[in-house]
């Protein structure tokens, strides 16, 4: 098995950055890796926990490429993700919470996967010291839910919690992660932060412009309203960047003209989507 050097940055002081260097993303991804990304995509369209548009990422996530993972969880994207960019890409997964931070970091030298480094950090339109909140359900926790607290108006759908605890976070812009690790290209990012995509983007509006990265984003009215953002303005802020907006739908990526309620994950891209 290939040596791990999977790096993890979650032990980072408040913002303005560390003065430490950076280890570059290692060159290797694992075989592991690619017969479970190879599962994800079958499965994606079998089982509801299996996200469908994890079978479409092949146009966009080409060997070499440069994923961003924001809001990784337990890696159902970061997975599929290291498997397309390969040996020669690199897949930076952002998760703020330390349990599913420390799972990525293990599942990532379980799978082979040296091309992946894990950032325990939340992303949003400033840096700045943060707070998640982190929801709880009969004593344990719901990851997917938490949410950060900075720019909140409050819980939002979080209400039908009774539960929840406050975890301290650092908070970064994409911008300046992406220069602080001296990225010269990324071509894919995934979000989903529980409403904050529109901070994210905020933070982000250099890395658009320069690299044009493909996006693949939740877009939820219920979450995005705690943070004063509507699906509109989102999707009108990236036509204007020059962004189109599609969906997954039987078996291809189709043109959608505005976010609708029964669907919750948009992919906005500076190039017509290819199926192969």
């Amino acid at each position: 098995m290939a040596t791990n050097r999977v790096s993890a940055t979650g032990r980072l002081p408040r913002p303005p950055y560390p003065s430490e260097p950076v280890r570059p993303a290692p060159a290797r991804a694992g075989v592991r890796v690619s017969a479970v990304a190879g599962g994800l995509s079958w499965a994606s369209s079998r089982f509801s926990f299996v996200e469908d548009e994890v079978a479409g990422l092949r146009p966009f996530v080409r060997p070499g490429a440069v994923c961003l993972d924001i809001g990784a969880e337990y890696g159902l994207y970061t997975w599929a993700l290291s498997a397309l960019s390969g040996p020669e890409g690199s897949v930076h997964s952002i998760e703020p919470l330390p349990g599913p931070a420390a799972w990525l970091r293990t599942a990532a030298s379980a799978f082979g996967c040296d091309n992946v480094t894990v950032h325990r950090v939340a992303l949003a339109a400033r840096a700045q010291p943060g707070t998640m909140s982190l929801p709880r359900r009969r004593l344990l926790p719901v990851h997917g839910r938490a949410y950060l607290t900075e720019g909140a108006n409050g819980p939002g759908p979080n209400t039908e919690f009774a539960r929840s605890r406050s975890v301290a976070t650092a908070v970064r812009t994409v911008d300046g992660l992406c220069h602080h690790l001296g990225l010269d290209r990324v071509d894919f990012i995934k979000a989903d932060v529980e409403g904050a995509e529109a901070a994210v983007l905020a933070g982000a509006r250099r890395t658009l412009l320069r690299h044009r990265p493909s996006l693949l984003l939740e877009i939820e009215d219920r979450h995005l309203a705690k943070y004063d953002a509507r699906p509109a303005g989102l999707v009108a802020g990236l036509r204007g960047l020059g962004y189109s907006m599609y969906r997954w739908r039987e078996g291809g990526w189709h043109p959608e003209a505005a976010v609708t309620d029964d669907f919750r994950n948009y992919l906005f891209t500076t190039r017509p989507p290819t199926h192969d």
